[in-house]
């Protein structure tokens, strides 16, 4: 089937022949606050049940979407959670044309804005920062191997208007892909634009970034996956929904590589999952 055949069949489906089809692979909460507040308590259960065990956690995160952060730092902070043995893998960081990270000042700098957040936990449960890592053009050679040299208990990740995890925007052979500097494609660049507060700048918007692969991100245990439009009039996350859950596997929107995984959920919300009108 043409990808664009396919689109059109499932944008004809009701929000709940969807939720039917995909079955216990599509969560669909009330709104955008219920889904940041699964995530951030899903964070705490891992973290506080390895910690009980005397584990490591190890996991891969996203900075984009990023409101999960405060709640969790808010439960941290609250129930005296300690983050001294959790490693946290971000997963992607915005680069200039070089290829080279963007600094940690840069309004956009993903890492910069994760810091931020971070400040606000308390010092004695704060993570050992060496165990914090953003991929770099310092580390990009390193980054695969020490992932690799960890168990991940799990990836959590947004999905992008094209089906982008992390940078892993579509290109030919995406599902064996490692760390790497990547283009950013239109599609990203326009939307990152327009929802970032930089008022559609896309002359100065980035657009390469650094990345880690498929082959990182679907390594661990259980993969949780999250969009929503989340902007009021701009239904841009109603179709890649229904293509990550029920679309053919393929190159061309990188999501649907994890339904290969044995273990996978997407969280949207009730407004996204909505019957758009097909054309």
């Amino acid at each position: 089937m043409k990808r664009g055949d396919e689109v059109r069949a499932l944008n004809k489906l009701s929000a709940e022949e969807v939720k039917v089809k995909a079955g216990k692979h599509l969560i669909i909460l009330k709104d955008t606050w219920e889904i940041y507040q699964y995530f951030a308590e899903h964070m705490r259960n891992l973290i506080v049940s390895n910690n009980s065990k005397g584990k490591e956690t190890a996991g891969i995160f996203p900075f984009g979407p990023w409101q999960q952060y405060p709640i969790f730092v808010e439960m941290v902070n609250s129930e005296r959670i300690s983050l001294a043995n959790v490693h946290f893998f971000f997963m992607d960081e915005y680069a200039d044309i070089n290829g080279v990270e963007i600094p940690s000042t840069h309004y956009l700098s993903l890492r910069g804005q994760l810091y931020k957040i971070f400040e606000t936990i308390d010092k004695e449960l704060l993570p050992d920062f060496s165990k914090v890592i953003f991929p770099t053009a310092a580390n990009l050679n390193q980054l695969r191997g020490w992932i690799a040299a960890k168990h991940l208990d799990v990836t959590y990740a947004g999905v992008g208007v094209h089906g982008h995890l992390a940078f892993n925007e579509p290109e030919p052979w995406v599902r064996n892909t490692d760390p790497r500097v990547t283009f950013i494609n239109d599609f990203t660049v326009t939307l990152g634009a327009i929802r970032s507060g930089i008022g559609g700048d896309l002359e100065n918007f980035p657009r390469r970034g650094i990345t880690v692969g498929l082959n990182q991100l679907l390594a661990a245990d259980e993969v949780l996956l999250m969009t929503r439009s989340g902007i009021p009039g701009i239904d841009w996350a109603t179709t890649v929904v229904r293509i990550a859950v029920l679309g053919e596997i393929g190159d061309d929107y990188p999501v649907t590589w994890v339904q290969e995984h044995k273990n996978w959920v997407l969280f949207t919300d009730e407004d996204t999952i909505r019957t758009p009108i097909s054309i």
